[in-house]
């Protein structure tokens, strides 16, 4: 039964966003907006001082419960790294500088204790602000999500309680922070509506690790629906309708039951072989943030994995640099998971605001083009060398492949190789455990390596086409920017062009390659992507399936026919309308649409 009210709707709206969780939520609006509610100063006689320092201390109390509550649920249910996002917090809660000088604020100008919160936050933002460091400017975040916290028990502000709404909710919110994600997402909420964030934001992650459609980037959303009122997210599409018609929603419900029948249905291709329709055998296998993916990556069929963020790891310790038998355990986890497939994990691609204070302490004008990937591990090789003894430790259980990002030069390589080497000889004269005939292999992501792939592939083991970068430094458009997202076109000719050179240079030179980039994701440029001469592919794990029904539908000579077509074709609207009218009209020759 529809939890709709039988009264007259507003006019439905529809509103776009980036869909960074796909599925399909319907349910209730709850509206969260989370920008700087009204404080107020209040003078105190001096009776009164003491009691606002009880109160003041007894809101630190029950925020800490909070926090750690929020943190235990999060690691019992979705693993120690998700609950670690926490910890930042409780650490801003024990902080004797920032609790006694709320207290200053409170004794030396009897003030009442939200105002002193309030004014020792601005001082705190002013400080970081002046010392121009991306990675304080990251700490500063989750003083004013703590600040929050308080800010809600000083004014006797609840938290979003769910418990009186019928049915499914919706969270539509300017911003959320990760602690609410997880609350909020381990009760009744289906879906969230955000006006904030992207596709690597710590909520992002907790909404695909909850199997949570979201959308973020729509902007105003929160300006444009009530609580309680009716709103469907499209994850998929990245849309969100406010207020939907009757028929709308309909189409919707309808829409839900044919996504959870087509999933069911593709499940069950976990038992086929990843080949074309002529048999061509094909590689499969799984981009991997959260060691939480793995089972589904092993459900799905997944052929290993493609492509594990490493950074993620450096991420969730911070402000602490993980150990290297934090990394072992995890490097281990992923290859034992792997097998008997490879499991290849990227070594470190840290840069602007993903940076632990001890890996860079210096702001960057421009961090996408700074100081980050190999670059970094170049210049840090103290931090590197515990992942890089990790890596190889791990390498003696299973396959283990290691992959090196934005390599720009022959002479990172050879630089890189020269400390494989030196870590290596190092762990065999301490007598540890490890592997030395580990593959080595880079990211294609820089236009320069694009350009050179041909000398690169003499002295790396494998490529792995790493589309997103490509395409944005290859355009000079910043695919996140909703300015001159339009401009970010994985098939422009100049991509393509680019994407068949060096998959020729790999081949000619006798070593594998793969692409784990997003442009992988879609089913139509996967099939563009084999007819290239890619035969291994590496997705998010929950698109395997689509993936491989797709690619065993179509015979090799006909993709071929296909992408040579396309590269001759002279703008990126010529290559999908071609590649649309290909599959659409199933195993026709690309000759035969030229007639």
């Amino acid at each position: 039964m529809s939890p709709w009210s039988s009264q007259t709707p507003p006019e439905m709206l529809t509103v776009h966003g980036l869909g960074v969780s796909g599925g399909i939520a319907i349910g209730r609006a709850i509206v969260i907006e989370t920008r700087a509610v009204d404080v107020f100063r209040f003078p105190l006689t001096e009776a009164d001082i003491g009691p606002e320092l009880d109160r003041f201390h007894e809101a630190v109390a029950q925020a800490r419960r909070e926090v750690e509550r929020t943190r235990d649920h999060t690691a019992a249910n979705l693993g120690d790294e998700l609950g670690a996002i926490f910890d930042a917090h409780l650490l801003v809660l024990a902080d004797p500088g920032f609790l006694a000088r709320v207290e200053e604020h409170i004794r030396d100008e009897q003030v009442n204790a939200e105002w002193a919160l309030h004014k020792t936050a601005e001082e705190v933002a002013e400080a970081f602000a002046r010392m121009g460091n991306e990675y304080l400017a990251e700490r500063g975040a989750d003083i004013q999500d703590v600040v929050g916290h308080l800010m809600r028990q000083l004014q006797g502000l609840a938290h979003h309680e769910l418990k009186e709404i019928d049915g499914p909710v919706v969270i539509v919110a300017d911003d959320l922070a990760p602690s609410e994600a997880v609350r909020l997402g381990r009760e009744k909420v289906v879906g969230f509506a955000i006006e904030s964030g992207g596709r690597t934001s710590h909520t992002t992650i907790i909404a695909r690790s909850l199997k949570i459609p979201a959308v973020s980037g729509v902007k105003g959303v929160t300006a444009l629906v009530t609580d309680e009122a009716p709103v469907i997210i499209d994850g998929e599409a990245g849309l969100v309708v406010l207020h939907p018609t009757a028929e709308v929603l309909a189409d919707y419900e309808r829409r839900v039951g044919e996504l959870a029948r087509r999933e069911l249905g593709l499940r069950a291709t976990r038992d086929l072989e990843a080949c074309t329709a002529d048999g061509t055998p094909l590689a499969l296998m799984a981009n991997i943030d959260l060691p939480e993916e793995l089972p589904d990556a092993v459900e799905l069929g997944a052929q290993g994995i493609g492509l594990y963020r490493s950074e993620f790891l450096y991420i969730e310790k911070s402000p602490e640099l993980p150990t290297e038998e934090d990394h072992l355990a995890l490097y281990r986890q992923m290859v034992e998971s792997a097998a008997p497939h490879p499991a290849i994990i990227r070594t470190y691609d840290l840069g602007g605001r993903k940076l632990a204070a001890q890996i860079l302490d210096s702001i960057e004008e421009n961090p996408v083009l700074g100081l980050r990937g190999i670059r970094l591990t170049l210049a840090r090789p103290e931090v590197f060398r515990i992942q890089l003894r990790a890596l190889f430790r791990a390498a003696a259980y299973g396959d283990l492949w290691i992959m090196v990002p934005l390599v720009s030069s022959l002479d990172e390589v050879r630089r890189f190789r020269t400390f494989c080497d030196e870590v290596l000889e190092e762990l065999a004269a301490e007598g540890v455990l490890h592997r030395r005939d580990v593959k080595i292999g880079i990211m294609i992501e820089v236009p320069s390596a694009a350009l050179i792939a041909d000398i690169l592939a003499r002295e790396v083991d494998f490529f792995s086409l790493g589309t997103n970068d490509l395409i944005q430094y290859s355009l000079a458009v910043d695919r996140n920017n909703e300015h001159v997202a339009d401009l970010y076109q994985p098939l422009h000719p100049a991509i393509l062009r680019m994407l068949y050179s060096v998959i020729r240079a790999g081949h000619a030179a006798g070593i594998e390659v793969s692409l784990c980039g997003e442009m992988a994701t879609d089913p139509r440029y996967a099939a563009l992507l084999v007819g290239l001469g890619l035969r291994r592919l590496s997705v998010t794990p929950r698109l395997l399936p689509q993936i491989k029904t797709r690619l065993r539908s179509l015979a090799v000579a006909d993709l071929r026919e296909l992408a040579e077509s396309c590269l001759d074709l002279p703008t990126a609207a010529d290559v999908e309308a071609r590649l649309d009218a290909f599959l659409s009209l199933g195993m026709v020759t690309a000759d035969a649409l030229d007639s």
